[in-house]
């Protein structure tokens, strides 16, 4: 298994404007640099799917594995028996902060090798990601 995290934190009352953004899967490359192109099929629910594609790339499709309103998502995407799972989740810190955090596990029979060859390039746009998602959602 390979795994990744990293955190910001933000306001409190930001909880459901970072909400919001992550459920508007359409308008994710207003905050996100690296999606050209987004497209959910089906709502932003557990079973749906998310076809993403970065800059220049072919389309990754993604499953919604779970979400909690104004608290988490995960989406999953699947290469063979490996599975690249990203947890997208809100924590309070106090009454005034909130984290945010976002994890990535690559489990499955490769995942010692596409961990270390793969991960860090997926999630190496993480930091200014969600450094424009809480700006966004600071701004209202």
């Amino acid at each position: 298994m390979w795994t990744y995290e990293h955190s910001v934190e933000t306001g409190a009352e930001n909880r459901a404007a970072i909400w919001r953004l992550w459920a508007d899967v359409a308008n994710w490359g207003s905050w996100n640099a690296e999606i050209e192109k987004v497209e959910l099929r089906g709502p932003f629910a557990a079973g749906s799917t998310i076809i993403m594609t970065p800059p220049g790339d072919e389309p990754i499709e993604m499953r919604i594995a779970a979400t909690e309103e104004n608290q988490s998502f995960v989406d999953e995407a699947h290469f063979g028996e490996n599975v690249f799972r990203t947890n997208h989740t809100i924590e309070p810190i106090d009454a005034q902060r909130i984290r945010v955090v976002y994890s990535m596990e690559i489990v499955g029979p490769d995942a010692d090798e596409l961990g270390p060859e793969m991960g860090p390039g997926i999630t190496a746009d993480w930091p200014d990601t969600m450094a424009a998602l809480v700006a966004h959602a600071e701004r209202g």
